[in-house]
């Protein structure tokens, strides 16, 4: 079990939708302390929340925030970016490496910066905010960015158990946010999303599954490909 009460939290991408309730819902739930980080970061009007100016793509400012905030004991790669469009061909090469920076170098940067206080304290945890494009490629450089993040998880989770670490990976469809406010389809609140994701991490598991959607998608990989994916061989001209 791992008790959020008393813990010192920064969540990264805090002034979006799901960031935002990831501070609120950690602060409900004992946190001692929440650093809200972001690349223009706003006033809280909250004593026990402390605004970090952090850009996860810029090492300098990484490396800043982490001497800042060496009491952090929950760390949440919540950050991320979408790329103009879904397709690997079309999208300009620039798009593509951008997108890779924000969901992929920058919370493996984050996580690299941070792990020497979480694990100074022994008990500490990483966060990881996947998505079920992670395991159903439909996005382009955006599930290609949220798929090399979930193999740095499960990397990062055997360099840190060792150490009294755990590691957290989030899997969810869509969320009510404005990234996904162009989406058709059922999406979650951030309210479902983020307990979700913090009664799993109370209870220590491993691996938050937010919706049937992503349960559903996981349970393909171990299927045919073409069931996956149908429509993806070449057809005859």
């Amino acid at each position: 079990m791992t008790a959020l009460a008393g813990s010192v939290v920064l969540v990264t991408g805090a002034n979006g939708g799901i960031g935002t309730q990831f501070v609120h819902d950690a602060l409900a739930r004992g946190a001692a302390k929440v650093y809200a980080s972001a690349r223009t970061p706003r006033d809280w009007d909250d004593d026990r929340i402390v605004p970090v100016t952090l850009d996860v793509t810029d090492p300098a400012s990484v490396e800043a925030a982490a001497a800042q905030a060496t009491d952090v004991t929950v760390l949440i790669n919540n950050a991320g970016a979408l790329p103009p469009g879904a397709s690997l061909l079309d999208v300009e090469v620039a798009d593509i490496r951008a997108t890779m920076e924000v969901n992929f170098f920058g919370p493996l940067l984050v996580a690299r910066a941070f792990a020497p206080a979480l694990t100074a304290h022994g008990a500490g945890v990483l966060i990881d905010v996947h998505s079920v494009a992670s395991w159903y490629h439909f996005g382009g450089a955006y599930s290609a960015s949220k798929a090399a993040l979930w193999a740095a998880t499960n990397s990062l989770r055997l360099e840190l158990a060792p150490h009294g670490v755990l590691v957290t990976g989030v899997h969810m469809g869509y969320v009510d946010t404005a990234m996904a406010a162009g989406a058709d389809g059922p999406k979650l609140t951030t309210e479902q999303l983020v307990a979700a994701v913090l009664d799993g991490v109370e209870a220590g598991e491993t691996e938050v599954l937010a919706d049937e959607l992503t349960v559903g998608t996981k349970a393909a990989l171990a299927g045919p490909l073409d069931a996956l994916y149908p429509g993806s061989r070449p057809t005859t001209v």
